[in-house]
């Protein structure tokens, strides 16, 4: 597909530059920290939010890895790349697919994929995205006992009615018709999600997304009064492994018929949005390449490829970005630059 050019390349690399040199004089003449709303907000030179990315490394085997970003497109890793968080639950103990969510209480809540063949993701909380509690696995496919897995949960908080709503991919053998099948043709994924209010009850796993194709991978955002989706068309015959959107007036749907792709003539996979100053970026692993691309756009629906001005930690693979205030950003570069015992 193509991607239509909204600006230049060389003219956003001297924006992103001047944005960025203007955010740092102003965190040298103001310690006045600003708050998350439950939108993204414009970007503000003097009471900017920084931005974090929760990503993992390898097979998700050694856990939570942190990036820092302040201008969305200059990603480096925190803590010396080190882990902040080291799973326990799920037979292979993995933390892949870190999610993210921070809620209107200053908490910030985390599901990740616990393995390749679990029936349920892991969670934990972190006051300070340092120290994480109350880790726990959350069965939701538990009811279906042959299902194959349980991946790539993602969190969205429904500010409307003020819940949190967790979308994931499962395959249910035989639940599903068609040829629209992933992994050699062993997966034939659907989106299911549960919602909840304190991440210790769960309304029943329902189906959010089936269009007639295996889909993973979804991450929701609100667009004004609209909800709007990217996910993973995982179709192998005709390959499309491509990023896409659906719509919808409600958090929980009914979803439209997904768009044309919006990334280009490469696999892409683990899309995650982040609204920095009037532009949208998409994050996404071109996991065939072994590295990441971006595309940003100020209207989400024509899109500029900026995959050249992105800078990740090696090794990265995909998570979530977003946004938090500055004053716990800064909590954050603290602890990295903690004294050695």
């Amino acid at each position: 597909m193509r991607i239509h050019h909204t600006t230049s390349v060389a003219r956003r690399s001297t924006l992103v530059a001047l944005l960025a040199t203007l955010a740092g004089a102003a965190c040298a003449s103001s310690s006045s920290p600003s708050t998350i709303g439950e939108g993204p907000a414009p970007l503000d030179v003097v009471k900017s939010q920084r931005y974090l990315f929760s990503y993992f490394k390898g097979n998700g085997e050694d856990g939570l890895h942190l990036a820092y970003s302040e201008d969305g497109y200059a990603w480096r890793a925190l803590n010396e790349d080190k882990p902040f968080f080291h799973p326990s639950v799920g037979k292979e103990k993995l933390t892949r697919d870190p999610s993210i969510v921070r809620g209107p209480d200053g908490m910030y809540h985390m599901v990740w994929t616990a393995g390749w063949n679990e029936q349920g993701f892991g969670y934990a909380e972190s006051r300070d995205l340092i120290t994480w509690t109350n880790e726990r696995y959350v069965p939701v496919m538990a009811h279906e006992p042959t299902a194959m897995n349980t991946w790539a949960p993602e969190i969205f908080y429904d500010s409307l009615r003020a819940r949190y709503q967790i979308v994931w991919a499962s395959t249910i053998p035989g639940r599903f018709p068609g040829d629209s099948t992933g992994g050699g043709g062993k997966y034939n994924h659907r989106l299911y999600y549960t919602t909840t209010k304190d991440f210790r009850t769960f309304t029943p796993t329902t189906l959010l997304y089936d269009r007639g194709f295996s889909v993973i991978d979804a991450d929701i955002m609100k667009d004004g009064t609209r909800y709007v989706m990217f996910l993973k068309d995982e179709r192998e015959k005709p390959a499309q492994k491509n990023i896409r959107l659906a719509y919808a007036e409600r958090p929980d749907g009914p979803w439209s018929q997904a768009t044309r792709p919006i990334t280009g003539d490469y696999w892409a996979e683990g899309p995650t949005v982040l609204r920095v100053g009037d532009e949208w970026i998409l994050y996404f692993d071109r996991y065939k390449e072994h590295r990441y691309g971006a595309i940003a756009s100020s209207d989400l629906a024509s899109w500029e490829d900026v995959t050249a001005l992105l800078a990740v930690p090696d090794g990265m693979r995909h998570g979530t970005a977003f946004a938090v205030p500055r004053i716990e950003a800064e909590r954050l570069l603290s602890y990295e630059r903690r004294p050695t015992p």
